[in-house]
């Protein structure tokens, strides 16, 4: 077991090597000057040469890319992740203020994603082609398509008209204000766990076909077991294993779709802080909360590849 979590920790930090170069040229290759962005396009032609040239130096933009990129990655390592353009505090505070509650709408949004979706798929798939199963793939399709930001404007939409319900702009713990704190997260939460459990649905069902007819399900029941017996001890945690891979994936995918629903939901978490550095261009916190997303989404898939190698040791000598 430890050469394959020491194998799968050596690509994972290679991958984050590859994302943090590729993330550092992206920013660097954006159409824009950071300098219009921070001024205005008024301000910047009201700028000279020699003040363009100062405020680039103190940024760190002026000088050659290499040199930027692993005074970037030093700066990384030492925790020092630079400032706003345009707000008082730092990217490390930001993210310290803002991280728990995008963590805490991706962990419940897997969590509903599970509850709804794996007895959806065991209902589906023990009675497959029938109309319960045809409504459960037509609303798997359905919550696919839908895009989150449009059915999360929905919802703030139909709260406020039929309620004049607002969700609160503060708290950010679970543990200092709990109610507070599940009425802003909730919303999103609902939104983006309802598309993972469609995939959580689709994966699972098709695993339980599969699983269901192998042979020792078959044997299970010629030894008089009864279904639900058969299912939740023999066919279901086989059949899991794909699942738990697939809710690593989207446990990531999460992150990045929490930015268009978070700003439907106008809940201040990370993904409200991605979107208004990208509309103001603000380098410094788009370069590395992108990072941060690449870091923790390479992180899941290594927690969740060994977890599968746990339960199946088979994975371990692969």
């Amino acid at each position: 077991m430890l050469p394959y979590i020491l194998r799968r920790l050596g690509f994972g930090a290679l991958t984050v090597l590859g994302v943090s170069i590729v993330v550092f040229v992206i920013m660097r290759i954006l159409p824009g000057d950071p300098l219009v962005a921070i001024f205005g396009p008024d301000g910047f032609t009201r700028l000279s040469e020699e003040q363009r040239a100062h405020y680039m130096a103190e940024l760190g933009l002026s000088d050659p890319l290499p040199v930027q990129y692993l005074r970037w990655v030093g700066d990384i390592l030492r925790g020092e992740l630079g400032h706003s353009f345009f707000r008082s505090e730092s990217v490390a505070e930001m993210i310290l203020r803002r991280g728990p509650l995008t963590a805490q709408i991706a962990f419940l949004s897997v969590l509903l994603s599970w509850v709804v979706g794996i007895p959806v798929a065991i209902v589906s798939a023990l009675r497959p082609n029938s109309i319960g199963d045809n409504i459960v793939r037509f609303l798997s399709i359905l919550f696919l398509a839908v895009p989150g930001f449009w059915l999360g404007m929905l919802i703030v939409l139909g709260l406020l008209f039929a309620f004049g319900y607002r969700a609160p702009l503060t708290g950010a713990s679970l543990l200092e204000d709990p109610w507070t704190t599940l009425q802003m997260i909730i919303g999103p939460a609902i939104v983006l766990g309802l598309g993972q459990a469609a995939y959580i649905a689709r994966m699972a069902r098709s695993s339980l076909l599969e699983v269901i007819r192998e042979d020792y399900v078959r044997t299970a029941r010629a030894k008089g077991l009864g279904g639900r017996a058969v299912i939740s001890l023999h066919a279901l945690p086989n059949a899991l294993l794909p699942v738990i891979t697939l809710s690593g994936v989207l446990l990531g995918f999460v992150l990045a779709g929490s930015i268009p629903v978070e700003r439907a939901f106008g809940t201040p978490g990370l993904g409200s802080a991605m979107f208004a550095a990208v509309s103001e261009r603000d380098v410094f916190v788009m370069q590395n909360l992108v990072f941060l997303y690449a870091i923790v989404f390479v992180a899941l898939n290594i927690m969740i590849d060994i977890l599968i190698a746990w339960l199946d040791p088979r994975i371990r000598f692969r």
